[in-house]
């Protein structure tokens, strides 16, 4: 992300807290909060939501970014991101949000990661999945 930053991970973060708590967690009682920023400044929030069968569970990354498709935002446009949780350090996504970040938002994306105690690192989604697998792999 070349220029001034545009955007407070502060700020992310506890929009990220906020859906947090609506998190659907009866099995695991883990929560996990994110939000996407996309290119007119709108944030897309999702959180965990457990399901008893467990494949069907789905994280707040993913929730978050398949909320702002179904809002009409476009694969790439999206600014930054936050996601936070209850940790000893900032939280990671997990290897399948990696993935799907890796398809939906721009390699160098800054990916600002938290805990409810206020530690918070920023990274990008390329640093996040090095060597991701992409629609580019599926040219012949």
């Amino acid at each position: 992300m070349t220029g001034q930053r545009q955007w407070d991970p502060i700020r992310l973060l506890e929009a990220a807290k906020e859906v947090y708590a609506k998190a659907y967690v009866p099995y695991s009682n883990f929560r996990v909060g994110a939000v996407f920023m996309d290119a007119d400044g709108h944030l897309h929030a999702g959180c965990n939501v457990e399901n008893a069968a467990y494949s069907p569970t789905n994280c707040a990354e993913r929730t978050a970014l398949f909320r702002a498709i179904a809002d009409g935002r476009q694969p790439g446009e999206f600014q930054v991101a936050a996601v936070i949780g209850d940790t000893d350090s900032p939280i990671t996504p997990c290897g399948v949000c990696r993935q799907v970040m890796a398809e939906l938002c721009r390699p160098d994306m800054p990916v600002v990661m938290g805990n409810l105690r206020g530690d918070y690192r920023i990274t990008t989604v390329e640093e996040l999945l090095p060597g991701a697998f992409t629609n580019r792999d599926l040219r012949k």
